[in-house]
């Protein structure tokens, strides 16, 4: 049904046109109880959203899209307005639906919801990947970039009709019609394939069953949360529990079995499927002509090339070896005196290496993660937060009361600037079965120009922290912490554009995380932290003394850390960039091969597929050394806060306006120089690590 429904949608077929007549005459409207049939800027009831009307709604918008396509190709007396500005315009309805039908997928609680997101995803992905290499359309659009007036197109409107152009190069325009056909083929199953990949991963309900005596060493808050009548403990497995069982577990067995765990999430069904997802996206790179389909995906970025990825993780490993190797030193030092054993110089459990990094910094630094994360309850860390944001980029936040979501806890939040609404946001920050397992910044749209004004953007932030409970508050490490001021740096870059183009506003994917990572920075000062970080239950402030360690601990595992970062950017970029189909990688033997290449520690636990649920390799491939590459800028943009002052407006607002609100309408190097007043350099990252 899938296909039949692909196929008469489209465009690209004529029989199409010839077949449908008759509705291509008609007005084809949404029902008006369809919770999706809002007025520009008007937020969708989501609670009352159902399959059908998801399925009506994606039905009604690709028809319209497809109508509107065809009288763009039909126009004789063509504009900037009626090619490009038209066909942005198309765009941006097309992808409010699929990031509706998306977003839904990943956290909605009704099974026959996520089912119709899935499925409706995966429709609206083939209708955009078919627009995107109609030649008649492109042909089109075409004719007028190369006309005199298009060839005197300046600003937004030129950076626009290039992005487009682009982009229709990158979906297969120029191929021949039978690899263009393959080539969507290609398309189609990888899709498919990525979102029956997310399905396994959230469907997983493991679970850890230990008793009261292997619980020993675990913070009794978190115990609490999962103590069963009978005296056991039943711990779920996600990224919520990971820490602190792998910090604090006393048992090396218990670790073991967690770790086993949860590095197996999704390997049933998922190991075969990227086994899959590699060979078809070497294909769909060979096809566009490239030597892998890395050099096709990093050719939009700011890296351009493979090579050009592998020497900036390469001299990062390199610089950073001497460090975490005598941080490995020092790790079996703190393992050989608790278990007594002076001369053992054997290498450090895989399953034991958060525990023992956790003990070092206990023992040697004073930190206590678990005692810190007393004083980091959600409520008061998400007000904290929103102090801050709202103060350095001239906003206010306003929550909306009772507001229509798709699940219990959920909530909005209006963005304003002075009166003017600017956006809207969902937190959703806590699990439950079948929702997406880790931790995003996402869209369900973007801001747009309309005819009928501005279309403003509107964005989730997707958690999985602590759930509160009757007798607990959510209760975040530091760790989290920075989890939570990164992706709400995603929301505030949604809010700040104000651009009237669709299509320019995305950065380029390798600096989309540093104005996440930027943020960060602000939980260093004690003076920021400690107007939110107050005791759950005294209300005391965090304790001067307890920052103080933390900052004397902040580079003590920053070699461990940064190769431990750089072992998964290796992973993604190996299996994307030196796949070769006549001998295909050993996704599990990679991992060995690219620890024993770095020459520092053994991550890998004998039979396990951490690949089976990394979520990145799937949906955002050739990316995680993006990561790393973003925070060389991120670093280097907050030093014009060190320079101004933390909490000083005026920089804040500069850096929302030259940064934030940029997406691609300017040429980010020039951006960067704008507000730094200078082209950007890496010292202040290598700083930030301790390797300088």
């Amino acid at each position: 049904m899938r296909f039949n429904t692909l196929f008469f949608y489209s465009i690209t077929l004529s029989i199409f046109i010839a077949c449908t007549n008759q509705t291509a005459d008609q007005n084809i409207e949404m029902s008006a109880e369809n919770p999706f049939n809002v007025d520009i800027n008007e937020p969708i009831a989501y609670a009352e959203v159902n399959a059908k009307h998801l399925e009506e709604y994606v039905r009604f918008t690709m028809d319209h899209a497809v109508k509107e396509l065809n009288a763009l190709k039909g126009s004789n007396d063509i504009n900037f307005d009626n090619t490009f500005g038209k066909y942005d315009a198309i765009l941006n309805k097309i992808s409010k639906a699929k990031r509706n039908a998306s977003n839904l997928f990943l956290v909605s609680p009704d099974s026959l919801l996520r089912a119709k997101g899935n499925q409706s995803d995966l429709s609206l992905d083939s209708l955009m990947k078919d627009i995107r290499s109609d030649k008649e359309l492109f042909d089109k659009l075409q004719s007028f970039a190369t006309s005199e007036n298009g060839k005197a197109l300046q600003g937004l409107k030129k950076r626009l009709m290039d992005a487009v152009i682009n982009n229709f190069k990158r979906s297969g325009v120029a191929l021949s019609a039978l690899d263009l056909e393959h080539y969507k083929t290609l398309s189609t199953e990888i899709k498919q394939l990525s979102s029956q990949f997310t399905s396994n991963m959230n469907a997983v309900n493991e679970v850890l069953v230990i008793s009261e005596e292997q619980a020993n060493g675990l913070p009794d808050n978190f115990k609490y949360q999962y103590k069963r009548e009978n005296g056991d403990y039943e711990i779920p497995v996600n990224n919520s529990t990971r820490d602190p069982v792998s910090e604090n577990a006393e048992s090396s067995a218990v670790r073991k079995a967690y770790l086993s765990k949860f590095l197996n999430r999704g390997a049933d069904g998922n190991l075969l499927i990227l086994d899959d997802l590699i060979g078809k996206r070497h294909q769909l790179g060979q096809l566009m002509g490239y030597d892998s389909y890395a050099a096709y995906e990093l050719k939009k970025n700011m890296a351009k090339t493979p090579d050009q990825v592998w020497k900036f993780l390469n001299a990062l490993a390199e610089a950073s070896k001497d460090k975490a190797l005598k941080e490995v030193a020092e790790l079996k030092m703190v393992r050989n005196s608790e278990q007594n054993t002076p001369n053992d110089d054997s290498p450090i459990n895989p399953w034991d290496i958060a525990y023992f990094q956790n003990l070092l910094l206990k023992t040697k630094y004073g930190v206590d993660t678990e005692k810190m994360r007393d004083y980091f309850p959600m409520e008061s860390c998400l007000n904290g937060m929103f102090d801050l944001y709202q103060r350095l980029l001239g906003l206010t936040f306003k929550k909306i009361e009772n507001a229509s979501v798709w699940a219990d806890g959920v909530e909005l939040y209006e963005v304003y600037e002075g009166d003017t609404l600017r956006g809207r946001f969902y937190l959703d920050l806590f699990p439950r079965p079948h929702k997406e397992t880790w931790f995003y910044g996402l869209r369900f749209s973007k801001g747009h120009q309309t005819n009928k004004g501005y279309d403003i953007p509107n964005a989730l932030l997707l958690g999985n922290f602590t759930k509160p409970t009757t007798k607990l508050p959510s209760l975040l490490s530091f760790s989290e912490l920075s989890i939570l001021f990164h992706e709400f740096g995603h929301i505030m870059t949604s809010m700040a554009y104000q651009g009237p183009y669709f299509t320019l506003a995305d950065s380029e994917e390798d600096f989309g995380e540093a104005t996440s990572q930027i943020f960060e920075n602000w939980l260093e000062d004690y003076t920021v932290l400690s107007a939110f970080a107050k005791h759950y239950e005294t209300g005391a402030i965090l304790p001067k003394t307890l920052y103080d360690n933390k900052q004397r601990a902040k580079n003590a595992l920053s070699g461990l850390s940064l190769q431990r970062g750089l072992r998964f950017a290796f992973y993604d970029l190996s299996i994307y960039d030196r796949y070769n189909p006549v001998k295909p990688l050993n996704t599990d033997q990679l991992w060995q091969d690219i620890d024993a290449n770095m020459g520092v520690i053994d991550r890998y636990m004998e039979g396990t597929h951490r690949q089976a649920s990394w979520i990145h390799i799937n949906t955002y491939p050739v990316y995680t050394y993006s990561y790393i590459w973003s925070r060389v800028y991120a670093q280097d943009m907050f030093t014009e806060f060190e320079k101004n002052g933390l909490l000083d407006t005026e920089t804040g607002m500069r850096y929302r306006k030259l940064i934030l609100a940029n997406g691609t309408q300017r040429d980010i190097h020039k951006a960067l120089e704008a507000f730094l007043g200078r082209p950007s350099n890496n010292m202040a990252y290598i700083e930030s690590l301790g390797l300088d």
